[in-house]
């Protein structure tokens, strides 16, 4: 009969020696760099804005880090979103869109793609309107359409500028029509701001696509634009498949727009909460780090 050779590591070594050959590694120890391929500590690019050290290029933001970013002492006032249908249409695709939407509310802890605060950029009082790319693609749905309006609302209450910092792949195809129905709805939310002379401001964060820059993405009074963003409506593969030809380098990013004039400024991610705090003093006739009411006399938004 012949015996099988024993593995002393699996037979012999006591369960608290083998630990001793097991070495675990956290997941998200390092952050690769898309542009150069470099391998950067996790923890130096999130305490950098998520912006890669170096080749400089711009990691997409969660909502909380975007509004802990640009207001002052990283402090701000939730503006409450209103509740819109969870599943209007019943959709099913390979997957049940309420279930979509669980696993993207666990996800991110957020009820749906946007996030609002109140409170002070530079020491003006701004609202600011952020969409998280990580929430379904930042796509434009009920819920969502219903968040930007209430974020003009509260600017138009709070009598502040209201400033988008856009992040989408366009509208939520599980809503179809009822989607696509945000975009005037949303339109109508801004001509209110410049009918009370109120500045907009927006963003364009990577990727802004298709019914978001259709609509409000594109109707700001200044359009900013973080270094390397996509913006357009539909992407330059598409674009090349359809007609068939090679398109101009950087064809569709920020800078390529600022350069035929779609953008007014590319701005570094370091530099945007200066540069909105100072293009708000300007609009609002009211210099960036001015005097505020003290904080207890600013309401919280109903």
């Amino acid at each position: 009969m012949m015996v099988e050779p024993m593995n002393w590591i699996s037979e012999v070594v006591r369960p608290k020696i083998k630990t001793l050959f097991k070495r675990e590694t956290p997941e998200n120890l390092w952050v690769k760099c898309p542009d150069t391929g470099q391998m950067v500590f996790h923890k130096e690019v999130e305490g950098n804005h998520w912006v890669i050290p170096g080749s400089e290029h711009h990691l997409k933001m969660s909502a909380q880090a975007r509004l802990k970013m640009m207001f002052d002492e990283g402090t701000w006032i939730d503006v409450p979103l209103p509740e819109a249908a969870t599943d209007p249409l019943k959709f099913r695709d390979e997957k049940r869109y309420i279930d979509r939407l669980k696993d993207a509310r666990a996800k991110t802890g957020m009820p749906d793609a946007f996030k609002i605060g109140f409170g002070r950029v530079g020491s003006l009082p701004m609202t600011l309107a952020v969409q998280d790319f990580a929430f379904m693609a930042g796509s434009l749905g009920m819920a969502a359409g219903e968040a930007f309006v209430r974020g003009a609302e509260t600017a138009l209450d709070k009598r502040t500028p209201y400033v988008l910092f856009s992040a989408s792949g366009g509208a939520r195809m599980q809503e179809g029509i009822l989607s696509l129905m945000q975009m005037p709805r949303t339109t109508v939310a801004v001509r209110r701001l410049r009918a009370a002379k109120l500045p907009y401001i927006v963003v364009l964060t990577n990727p802004t696509t298709g019914g978001v820059t259709a609509s409000y993405a594109m109707l700001g009074d200044v359009h900013l634009a973080e270094p390397g963003a996509l913006i357009c409506f539909a992407g330059p593969r598409v674009i090349e498949q359809t007609i068939r030809e090679k398109l101009p380098d950087g064809f569709q990013r920020a800078e390529y727009l600022r350069e035929h004039g779609m953008v007014d400024q590319v701005v570094h991610r370091h530099a945007l909460k200066d540069t909105i705090a100072r293009l708000c003093g300007l609009l609002m006739n009211q210099p960036a780090h001015a005097s505020l009411p003290r904080k207890d006399t600013v309401a919280e938004p109903a």
